[in-house]
């Protein structure tokens, strides 16, 4: 018999509810995980360690996650050793009321935590149960490490938190203050990511157009994208998301110097009446939002926009509303991002009466992306017969034979092909615009 120590390899299960900054927080979260040991798994059930990383800007996934982690009850009771964590904004939210909530949750850590992840998993592993860790005392959240798979788009996180106290956004008390990282660290996690073949890069902040804005210090939010576009190896950039209260001209210009700067901007407007957006304390007017979408595509005739807007928000009269639906005509957006107003727990809304009926609100929705699916569909027919360059992402999910990629401006084409061109910028024929995708073939 051998004498050597056989160690046994650890599978971890994720599962991630929200945004873009869910997403890559978990895969920081799998790249600690991987220095502990643990195997991602695609199935739960063979998992030792189940993690769900969590949202509560809205409702809608909120309950998803609650619903998600009840159903790992009865697998603790059959495996009493399995290892169920929750993470990210509920977890921050809720804090140690989780653990009494959930039966059989072994950990809750927050999302300015996660660094303390493989200490915290320690602890449970030695017998130390309902470990609880939240909060935003240091800015150690943001320096973490980098997933070290090969990703041909890739996440990097420039800025996290947020000042702006919207009134219905629970985002200052799940996700902290505004704190920028040195564009020093930025640049090399860039640098570092390109060299094991990421093409693109897509920078994340709850509001990025004021990355480091109180550091005299640093780069500008511009001059960060000026360098980024330096680095060699690197096809494209994309950030998300913008306040429209904090972008100038400068950045709108970016647009036409930037050779891989991609043409699409996300510019979240809520709502269309100066009376709702002013209890939402947004900082902005509608006549202010459509002067700067006009300048967008003025700047940048290709740009494409979309946008984030709620129905039924305290207060919203029906000229309120039809006051949104004519800035959704007039603005053109190429998607749109839409949903019901929920009262947030610790928001300045949520003490506001939720005065409009689930009806009234689900009939505002409807209304709204009836009219966003028209304008989507006319904005892609409008592609039909052009050229443009796509980054090809993989096989799409409806045939074997079919790839799927993007175009600069952040719309999905599927053409024929095979796995040859993935990872490669290709040129596309689109031949026909469609309501969520466009068609095309390879000019060879």
């Amino acid at each position: 018999m051998s004498d050597k120590l056989i160690v046994m390899e650890k599978r971890v299960y994720i599962k991630t509810f929200g945004c873009q900054m869910n997403e890559h927080d978990s895969e920081r979260m799998l790249a600690l995980l991987a220095g502990c040991g643990y195997q991602e798994t695609k199935r739960w059930d063979e998992a030792d360690l189940i993690l769900v990383n969590t949202c509560t800007v809205r409702e809608k996934p909120e309950q998803k996650a609650y619903s998600f982690v009840g159903r790992f009850q009865r697998l603790k009771e059959n495996n009493p050793d399995v290892i169920v964590g929750v993470a990210g904004c509920v977890a921050q939210q809720g804090g140690e009321r989780l653990l009494a909530r959930i039966p059989g949750l072994d950990f809750v850590i927050g999302p300015g935590k996660i660094y303390r992840l493989p200490e915290i998993l320690h602890d449970v592993e030695k017998g130390r149960k309902g470990a609880c860790a939240v909060g935003f005392e240091d800015g150690s959240s943001v320096h973490l490490p980098i997933s070290h798979s090969q990703q041909l788009r890739a996440y990097v996180t420039i800025m996290q938190g947020c000042d702006n106290f919207c009134s219905y956004c629970v985002v200052p008390s799940v996700r902290g203050r505004e704190r920028s990282r040195p564009s020093s660290e930025v640049l090399a996690e860039i640098e570092s990511l390109v060299q094991r073949g990421t093409k693109e890069v897509i920078l994340l902040g709850q509001n990025v157009n004021s990355y480091a804005k109180n550091n005299p210090h640093e780069l500008t939010f511009p001059q960060l994208l000026a360098k980024i576009n330096e680095i060699p190896g690197l096809e494209r950039i994309r950030f998300t998301t913008s306040h429209p209260k904090d972008l100038t001209e400068e950045v709108i210009l970016t647009f036409g110097k930037l050779k891989h700067l991609c043409e699409h901007f996300h510019l979240p407007f809520q709502a269309g009446s100066n009376a709702v957006l002013e209890r939402m304390n947004r900082g902005h007017t509608r006549e202010e939002y459509l002067a700067k979408a006009k300048r967008l595509r003025e700047a940048t005739p290709q740009i494409s926009i979309t946008a984030d807007v709620m129905v039924g928000f305290p207060g919203e009269r029906e000229e309120d509303f039809s006051q949104t639906l004519e800035l959704i005509q007039d603005v053109e957006f190429d998607g749109l991002f839409s949903f019901k107003y929920s009262p947030r727990e610790g928001t300045q809304a949520a003490q506001w009466k939720d005065d409009i009926t689930p009806e009234i609100k689900q009939r505002r929705l409807e209304v709204l992306q009836e009219l966003q699916r028209e304008i989507t569909l006319k904005r892609n027919k409008k592609l039909e017969g052009a050229v443009r360059e796509v980054l090809v992402e993989g096989r799409s999910r409806n045939s074997p034979h079919t790839m799927m990629g993007r175009i600069r401006c952040n719309r999905i084409v599927n053409f024929p092909g095979g796995p040859e061109v993935v990872g490669e910028l290709v040129k596309v024929k689109i031949n026909e615009g469609l309501q969520n995708s466009l068609r095309g073939e390879l000019c060879r």
